[in-house]
């Protein structure tokens, strides 16, 4: 196969692909031909991020001078490669998306597995054994070399193999040598997928040594273009890379197949709110999504449980077109305290300024996924995937195999309020104002100012609240703010509003100032630097301690509609929230009339409610 557009990791893939036959008719459903039943399209199969998805393509494929433009088989009637990566192009929305990747990406979308990846150098003393038993378990493997510098890419080395260029691994064959009883060959069969002829230098022919037939000879015998054997000395010594799919993640340090527990868990990080980056930003990393691991029986001679964790982040090449690029991305698992075992609280942002990682990936890295293989004791852990720098946003699939019984699970809080009920409780019984004598300064001051501007019936609507309210609040100098909007103010009456007229008396006014000033309270100890700005991060603290409790996915939210540019929320955003959270709270409330914690509205309920709110 051959290609001109640099997707020689998918075309390493595909090679690797055809080694299994089971798995080739997974990607690509027999009974397909240009003859019988032709409708002039073709069907794929790819795994994509948890599930497999069907993509069809039509029988058109670029050329130019009558040939072939990217991929082309030797074989001038073959074209099964060239729809493939048609409809693989289609998956990623061009074929512009293919350029440039690793095999180990292709590798997964073909099959489903596990990855692996081994820096050669930094590779285990047992890695020949490794690859030998993940051939032998259906394994796909590829190789490639590294360049240093961006200009070195797809240079040769000195020993004629391509730098950045992908190989498939297609055999792995040792055995003592016919004519010696010592002298031990380990050899690797590697292939080009272009097709190119071996460099002299790498290639080797002993594997003829290793035969101990005829029919032995042929299974060895190098039979396709750009294929042929080398020396694992030499393979070693000339490729800095090897990439391993397992299509299970059956341990390759042992005889015994497995059967694994799979958890999926899909996710994502959100600027502002949840991509708090890795541990070297503290007051952030915190943020990031949470998963609660159980592991319940051991599967070693050590008496410790073997876990597999591997972190996908979604949709980057798609969004490649657009300016998109893969983030470095990494995990590190952390063991729960005793004191907080079996409850679904956060570990919040101290626990990770005292605490170690109980183990973690080996480093941050800009593939699309990062995978590894733990030892750890039974107990309770949490996993913390983050993307190396904070508020980089993406999707993400977070997979976890354990060998022996465990449960996974998000660390997701139950929504609930304690602040609502209270608001409930004042609004039904409404105390008057202290009586004049009884009055505090500030009292006096909100009295006057009421009664000037409300008139004789002693009611204010929003444009008036927002009057008496800014007249109050730039009075408190530490706020530095420019005042309530008029936006927040609506919000506020509606709160308040117990009458449904739209406005508000003095003393449902007096209320909303008390609860204005608890919050304020609040925002001030968060406002660290005095900027009379909180940190989107740090809002889901201020709300918790302003009584509500939520989910991931409302404070993802929250961050998104309320925080600005800078991830920052001023004293209107902030007000604005609680208002709307302690409305929306009551409002539900109302209508959950049994108190199961479902509701049914019709239209109109529906939009009195969201409109008015």
């Amino acid at each position: 196969m051959e290609a001109a557009i640099g997707d020689c990791w998918l075309l390493a893939a595909i090679t690797c692909l055809t080694l299994n036959n089971i798995l080739l008719l997974r990607v690509v459903p027999h009974d397909q031909s240009f003859t019988e039943n032709y409708a002039g399209i073709f069907h794929f199969q790819f795994w994509r991020y948890g599930e497999w998805v069907d993509v069809v393509v039509d029988d058109r494929l670029p050329t130019c001078k009558n040939q072939l433009v990217f991929t082309r088989s030797g074989q001038k009637n073959e074209f099964w490669s060239a729809l493939l990566e048609k409809a693989y192009a289609k998956l990623h929305g061009s074929y512009e998306a293919l350029k440039g990747g690793n095999t180990l990406e292709a590798m997964e979308d073909f099959t489903g597995g596990v990855t692996e990846f081994y820096e050669i150098t930094e590779a285990p003393k047992e890695l020949y054994n490794i690859m030998m038993k993940a051939l032998k378990r259906g394994s796909l493997m590829g190789c490639s070399i590294d360049t240093l510098v961006p200009t070195a890419q797809m240079t040769k080395t000195v020993s004629g193999l391509v730098r950045g260029h992908a190989y498939s691994i297609t055999g792995v064959e040792q055995g003592k040598r016919k004519d010696s009883r010592d002298l031990m060959i380990r050899l690797v069969r590697v292939r080009d997928p272009w097709g190119v002829a071996p460099p002299p230098s790498c290639k080797s022919n002993d594997w003829a040594a290793l035969a101990t037939s005829e029919q032995d000879k042929e299974r060895l015998r190098p039979t396709e273009q750009g294929e042929f054997w080398m020396c694992f000395e030499e393979f070693q010594k000339n490729f800095t890379k090897l990439e391993i799919c397992n299509l299970t993640p059956d341990t390759l340090q042992d005889d015994r197949m497995l059967k694994w527990n799979v958890s999926v868990h899909e996710g994502r990080w959100v600027k502002g709110c949840s991509a708090g980056g890795c541990r070297n930003f503290p007051e952030t990393y915190w943020t990031n999504p949470q998963y609660r691991l159980n592991l319940l029986e051991v599967d070693t001679k050590e008496k410790t449980c073997t876990v597999v964790v591997a972190l996908m982040q979604k949709g980057r090449r798609k969004d490649r077109c657009s300016g998109g690029t893969l983030h470095n991305i990494g995990f590190a698992i952390y063991e729960v305290p005793e004191e907080m075992k079996g409850n679904q609280q956060q570990l919040a942002k101290d626990f990770f300024l005292y605490n170690a990682s109980k183990a973690r990936c080996k480093s941050y890295i800009n593939m699309r996924e990062v995978s590894e293989r733990f030892c750890l004791s039974p107990g309770e852990y949490v996993i913390i995937p983050s993307t190396f720098d904070p508020h980089k946003e993406s999707e993400f699939l977070l997979r976890v195999f354990s060998e022996n019984k465990s449960t996974s699970e998000v660390v997701d809080a139950e929504i609930e309020t304690e602040s609502v009920q209270k608001t409930d409780n004042v609004k039904n019984k409404i105390k008057p104002f202290n009586r004049l004598e009884e009055e505090t300064k500030e009292e006096k001051q909100f009295r006057a100012i009421f009664q000037q501007i409300a008139g004789e019936d002693m009611q204010i609507n929003a444009n008036e609240l927002r009057t008496v309210l800014n007249s109050v609040v730039a009075k408190h100098k530490e706020l530095k703010t420019e005042g309530f909007s008029l936006e927040s103010c609506r919000s506020m009456i509606a709160l308040m509003d117990t009458d449904g007229t739209g406005h508000l008396n003095l003393e449902e006014f007096k209320h909303l100032w008390n609860k204005i000033k608890q919050w304020k309270l609040v925002f001030i100890r968060y406002d660290a630097d005095k900027s009379s700005t909180i940190s989107s991060f740090e809002m889901r603290n201020a709300l918790t301690e302003a009584g509500f409790q939520l989910n991931n996915q409302l404070y993802d939210i929250i961050a998104m509609r309320y925080a600005n540019e800078n991830q920052e929320l001023d004293f209107d955003s902030y007000i604005s929230c609680l208002v709307r959270l302690e409305g929306m709270f009551r409002a539900f409330r109302a209508f959950d009339k049994d108190g199961d914690g479902l509701i049914k509205l019709n239209v109109f309920e529906w939009l009195q409610l969201t409109m008015y709110a």
